[in-house]
């Protein structure tokens, strides 16, 4: 760790330093200290959280890594998403505290615990640092009764995240709404040090001058829209919406027939000689803004590959329903059950092949890098369950097998609870985009 640590921090850039040296003074002064790193897609975050981890734990302190969400937790090395490290209820409200008892082993672990690192923070609800805030204090009270007094209990805590793109989501909530749930809401904001990362490192990747500039000026697009700066040409005969975006040409191929079969071939160029390239599939995705769209482009794409295919029929069920068990069967029939499509839900009936990229749709195993969004490739197809290979992440290669599991969706309309005994996989050839524009924007420079 010790040598990872030096060959991170020789390549840190002097906004990172100046990050990692307020940080570390906290933490060897045994300090309160609330730092925000604020950066957009690409400005080393997660750069700065690697290299605090390996240098507190080559020195033998415990750091806990933790994200709002799976695939961010897979980054750092032994991440966790918050809500699986320190117990964080999923109903939150004013006056939630963690599931954490004073003689468990977690609450010791917290105790000795030098520094948290919580990255993806923005899109968490400030309910979410509240509670863990009043959990903190209530167990590092017993080390030392004044550190009650202080915010999550004198710990040193590092949040991390780019305002810019999702924020908290709340179901049919008004702009004001959301604001309000951010973390810039709550009381412990007061406490924060505020840090901003400017430059973005993914402009070195360039081999040659003009992709450097070129990749300059599509983060600098990014960021505008972002900002909420970017404006439509001042003279133009056409009427724009509030919201909308005009691409550059350069971004646009107005000479190809915009269909399906194009944009397949575009994004997915000789699919059938490189369809079990795990490093192919991982470079690519088609964005869509709806569910219906993914799943057609998704089973065309399928259609297409070589192999059998493979039906997985799920089992339904209806629960928590008010009428009495002698007439749960005549109101909610298996068929009726089965035509359900919910966000969040795998299909009832899941088709895949050999060699089909599936995404995860639930958290199983983080230290093995089973979250929800981890991108995998079918290696086999059996009876009762699916062997995939890891090709996103850390654990790149391992393969694993994936089983039918009890699924409900945490939020709906419907009058009853729907149970879906299925695999929790997904065909992600293409993707839905949750979020503003940005993100999806962030995606594509990434990738």
């Amino acid at each position: 760790m010790a040598t990872e640590f030096q060959s991170l921090y020789q390549h840190c850039n002097p906004e990172q330093l100046e990050v990692y040296n307020a940080v570390l003074s906290s933490v060897e002064k045994k300090e309160e200290g609330l730092f925000f790193v604020y950066g957009s897609g690409g400005c080393g975050k997660t750069y700065v959280w690697k290299t605090l981890i390996y240098k507190l734990r080559s020195l033998g302190q415990i750091l806990l890594p933790v994200a709002s969400s799976g695939i961010a937790a897979t980054l750092m090395p032994g991440g966790r998403t918050a809500h699986s490290r320190f117990k964080i209820p999923i109903m939150l409200d004013d006056y939630s505290s963690c599931a954490i008892t004073h003689d468990s082993n977690i609450a010791e672990l917290i105790r000795n615990t030098s520094l948290i690192i919580w990255d993806e923070a923005p899109m968490q609800h400030r309910y979410a640092f509240e509670c863990l805030d009043r959990s903190l204090r209530d167990i590092m009270k017993s080390v030392d009764p004044n550190r009650y007094q202080m915010p999550f209990g004198g710990i040193t805590v590092l949040l991390g995240g780019d305002f810019r793109q999702i924020l908290p989501v709340i179901s049919y909530a008004s702009c004001g709404d959301i604001v309000s749930a951010c973390i810039t809401q709550s009381l412990l904001w007061c406490h924060a040090k505020i840090f901003i990362l400017h430059r973005n490192m993914r402009l070195n990747q360039g081999s040659t001058a003009e992709e450097v500039e070129e990749l300059r000026q599509f983060a600098e697009w990014v960021l505008k829209i972002g900002n909420g700066t970017l404006k439509p040409p001042p003279q133009s005969d056409i009427t724009y919406e509030k919201d909308d975006i005009v691409l550059p040409i350069n971004f646009c191929d107005p000479d190809v027939l915009n269909s399906v079969e194009n944009m397949i071939e575009w994004t997915y160029p000789d699919l059938m000689e490189n369809y079990m390239s795990p490093s192919y599939i991982s470079e690519r995705a088609i964005l869509t803004p709806t569910n219906q769209v993914v799943g057609h482009l998704n089973s065309q794409i399928v259609e297409n590959l070589r192999g059998e295919h493979h039906t997985y029929f799920s089992v339904d069920r209806a629960e928590d329903y008010g009428g009495t068990a002698s007439n749960l069967g005549f109101a909610f029939p298996p068929e009726y059950l089965n035509a359900f499509n919910i966000s969040g839900l795998p299909a009832h009936d899941l088709k895949l092949k050999v060699g089909a990229a599936v995404m995860l749709m639930r958290n199983l195993n983080q230290t093995l890098g089973l979250c929800n969004g981890t991108r995998m490739v079918v290696t086999k197809c059996l009876r009762n369950c699916v062997e995939c290979e890891v090709i996103c992440g850390a654990f790149v290669g391992s393969r694993h097998f994936i089983p039918r599991m009890e699924l409900s969706p945490t939020d709906t309309k419907l009058p009853f609870k729907l149970i879906r005994k299925q695999m929790p996989l997904q065909i992600c050839y293409s993707m839905t985009i949750k979020g503003s524009n940005t993100n999806l924007l962030e995606f594509l420079i990434k990738y």
